[in-house]
């Protein structure tokens, strides 16, 4: 079971530990166009290699704690980038850095999630059924975190112990998902294989309702696979996610009930922000959709084959990353490019994130950037 997973992963999605073996058509070179704005380094630092995970850093009111596959959880000051401490966990890092105000939350390939105070100092360890592809999902004295059998364990922040696990029957065939949990309002919402979304009383891990993004389709167990690989985003009103080979859907964030769906492709994951939905579909085009009626406003396939990550919607631009290392900016209103910057060359596996009104971004070589764009 567990080698036809890995399989899919470079057959199917072409996912971080394929990117180098690039088959198939080339990726759209880039052109050349009249810049409007122009990004900026404030500082940068070296977290150490994220092999081929998708790791993402924490951030805090004071500092920022990234990590690396090895284990090495670095805090660096939010405004200068300075270390302020290491610590080496003895755990292979597999999915990003999870926390909350009062503490920093990681999860290893062997199931071990460890917990840490602000300064590094060591709060509680556990255990969960499988490796943990994701960042721990923390909220109201609940860390939730999944494991790669796609079961949801929730443990009690102060001491690690299991308050309630959640499961459900998975296909045969799955993708090796880095699919984390959206907690919003005492709910945990997450999506899972064949196209399946939840949503969970974080207090009890009772289901408050279940609906589905896609169903399965094709003759084929690869031509069926409908997962939900990435994060579900979710905001006051609704909740959305998006499948790999499968359907976009929203759906009434207290109830359940589907607004709208349609066929796009992704296994990068979406944006919600205000009226809008931004993301990238599974060919590298990017996006923007009205988030009450899914109906397209824009697309921009300038950047088509380049494995573009996740959008991330900042100020009046919309920031995406590739395979070799280039931020693109565009326009929020119509999708034309404004700006262009390369980092270290490696490709931007994980989501860019925002920080003190402009951007934060990890390579997979492991660089750490604090940006501006105007």
């Amino acid at each position: 079971m567990m080698l036809r997973r890995l399989m899919l992963s470079c057959v199917a999605l072409s996912l971080v530990a394929c990117t180098n073996s690039r088959l198939g058509p080339p990726p759209t070179p880039l052109t050349d166009f009249n810049a409007s704005a122009g990004f900026k380094v404030r500082w940068h630092t070296a977290l150490g290699d994220a092999g081929n995970y998708m790791l993402r850093p924490a951030i805090n009111s004071t500092s920022i704690v990234g990590v690396s596959s090895k284990g090495l959880l670095t805090a660096v000051a939010r405004g200068t980038g300075k270390t302020l401490w290491k610590v080496k966990t003895g755990i292979v890092v597999a999915g990003g850095v999870g926390g909350s105000e009062n503490m920093v939350l990681v999860g290893g390939d062997k199931g071990d999630v460890l917990a840490y105070d602000l300064a590094g100092k060591p709060l509680w360890s556990s255990k969960v059924s499988s490796e943990v592809l994701n960042a721990p999902a923390v909220a109201d004295g609940v860390v939730v975190v999944r494991g790669g059998d796609s079961r949801l364990t929730a443990l009690d922040a102060t001491d690690g112990k299991q308050l309630w696990t959640y499961e459900r029957a998975t296909p045969s065939l799955v993708v090796r998902s880095h699919a984390s949990v959206t907690i919003q309002r005492g709910i945990a919402y997450a999506g899972f294989a064949a196209g399946k979304i939840v949503a969970l009383d974080l207090k009890n891990g009772n289901l408050i309702w279940e609906n589905t993004v896609s169903q399965p389709r094709g003759n084929t167990e690869l031509d069926r696979i409908s997962d939900i690989t990435s994060d579900v985003e979710v905001d006051d009103e609704q909740a959305c996610a998006i499948s790999f080979q499968g359907r976009v859907a929203c759906f009434d964030a207290a109830q359940g009930s589907q607004l709208w769906n349609r066929d796009i492709s992704s296994d990068k994951g979406l944006m919600l922000l205000r009226k809008f939905l931004y993301l990238s579909d599974s060919s590298g085009v990017v996006m923007a959709l009205d988030k009450t009626t899914g109906s397209t406003l824009w697309k921009n396939d300038q950047l088509t084959l380049r494995d573009t990550n996740t959008p991330y919607a900042y100020a009046e631009f919309v920031v995406v990353g590739d395979y070799q290392g280039y931020l693109h900016a565009l326009n929020r209103e119509d999708g034309h490019f404004v700006a262009r910057f390369k980092l270290d060359g490696s490709p931007l596996q994980g989501a860019v994130q925002g920080l003190d009104d402009g951007l934060l971004v990890q390579t997979r070589d492991g660089e750490l950037y604090s940006l501006t764009l105007q």
